[in-house]
């Protein structure tokens, strides 16, 4: 988390600064400190008693917010369970277990992870700074255009966010509230554009624009840093939220939507998510048939092993060695190649894996079949026959040498490809789902 990183690295800079001067020079600096929050905090009481009148407003109009306080609670309840339950909140499998946003999970039948996505968290700071914008934003954008509004705008834009990150990234987990809370910051700047045009009953003052400015620096800053691949997410949502807005607040005097705007509004985005998860369907998750590859070696090898140990004591001939390679080995390595050929919509990250995977398969199974093959030769000797008597010794011994040397050739073809295919197999690793971001 570089935003965390950087964040630590100020604080340490600063207590070694801090340590490293006088009494005197502490105390200057604690007096210049003072002097310089003095107007701040001036500034800050003179846009609270500014903004009393609109806030008093507000809450007249809307006595209670609900939607702002549940989405603020649920949050936080999935953050505490988490905390308490099992794996660390870093971990993608851990997030994903938690219902974070993951493509080749998501769009193989969990869609509902683009809704719980944005109550999953990787981290306290990141919740925290989610939360301190959402509080702000929400209890103000429920007073102004409704519970309703403020929940459809929220919940859509933290899914079509969703769909934005598997696009981009389909196998990066994604969770977090950053791209839905981008949402809000888009709804709000479309109240404002409105009192631009026309008169309404609460206009929203500069004041109340001054007050949320340091909650918004903080958002911009921190998710600037820690969620650099998904800005794509938070800038379309943030787009979002505001062309919902300006549809959903055009009513003259009022931003309260009208039912028909608000429904057809809610139905333009459920279209265009539709719209845009359709191509997505079917992200494959190639990390099941990857582990039954990597489990193909540690399985077949020690049978292979324990069968030629007793063929070297006599107690088993070369022919059912081949047999074994053949009616055992071969068709599980052909399977598993037919498994990897059947694999569609597998995402750019993971191809290498599947292609790798796929040379093991070739040459493992060429490998085998060579040995097979040798075996047979070996278990079958050129003999002499009634066909073979009439030839000179010399030249029978000529043709088995050759026969000999065709088997040695052969058998040396299939440690040349075996070497080969453990070498590909060394490069195959386990795919796991990549760092999580902050859609």
């Amino acid at each position: 988390m570089p935003g965390v990183l950087f964040a630590i690295a100020l604080l340490v800079v600063g207590a070694l600064a801090y340590s490293g001067t006088s009494e005197e020079q502490r105390a200057q600096l604690i007096r210049a400190l003072r002097k310089a929050s003095a107007r701040p905090r001036a500034v800050a009481a003179r846009n609270r008693l500014e903004c009393d009148p609109f806030l008093d407003v507000l809450r007249a109009r809307t006595r209670f917010a609900v939607v702002t306080p549940i989405l603020i609670a649920l949050n936080v309840i999935v953050f505490v369970s988490m905390i308490f339950g099992r794996g660390s909140l870093a971990d993608p499998e851990t997030l994903v277990a938690w219902g974070a946003n993951f493509g080749p999970r998501t769009t193989n039948g969990e869609w509902w992870r683009l809704v719980t996505a944005p109550f999953v968290h990787a981290g306290l700071l990141p919740l925290v700074v989610n939360l301190t914008a959402l509080a702000q934003l929400g209890l103000i954008l429920e007073r102004i255009v409704g519970r309703r509004a403020l929940a459809a705008v929220y919940v859509a834009a933290g899914v079509l966010a969703g769909l934005v990150s598997i696009a981009a990234h389909p196998v990066v987990v994604s969770a977090g509230a950053s791209a839905a809370i981008a949402s809000l910051y888009g709804l709000l700047i479309a109240c404002g554009v409105w009192d631009l045009f026309r008169p309404t009953e609460t206009p929203i003052p500069l004041a109340a624009g001054k007050r949320l400015a340091p909650a918004a620096a903080l958002f911009l800053v921190y998710n600037t840093f820690d969620g650099g691949i998904e800005l794509k997410a938070e800038f379309v949502s943030f787009v979002a939220g505001l062309v919902a807005g300006l549809v959903l607040t055009s009513r003259v005097g009022d931003r309260r939507p009208e039912r028909r705007v608000f429904g057809a509004v809610t139905a333009a985005m459920t279209a265009l998510a539709i719209v845009v998860a359709v191509p997505l369907r079917g992200i494959a998750d190639v990390r099941p048939e990857i582990a039954r590859v990597l489990d193909i070696e540690g399985r077949t090898v020690p049978v292979y092993r324990a069968a030629e140990a007793r063929s070297s004591k006599g107690q088993t001939s070369a022919t059912s060695l081949a047999d074994l390679i053949e009616q055992k080995i071969m068709p599980e390595l052909q399977a598993a190649r037919d498994r990897l050929a059947a694999l569609r919509g597998v995402p750019q990250e993971h191809r290498h894996f599947v292609a790798d995977a796929a040379e093991y398969l070739k040459l493992r199974h060429e490998s085998w079949r060579l040995r097979a093959e040798g075996l047979r030769r070996i278990a079958k000797p050129l003999r002499r026959d009634q066909a073979s008597a009439g030839l000179l010794e010399s030249t029978w011994r000529a043709r088995a040498e050759t026969e000999h040397r065709v088997t040695q050739v052969m058998l040396g073809r299939a440690e040349g490809t075996e070497r080969a295919s453990l070498e590909a197999l060394q490069r195959l690793k386990p795919p796991a789902p990549s760092t999580p971001a902050s859609p």
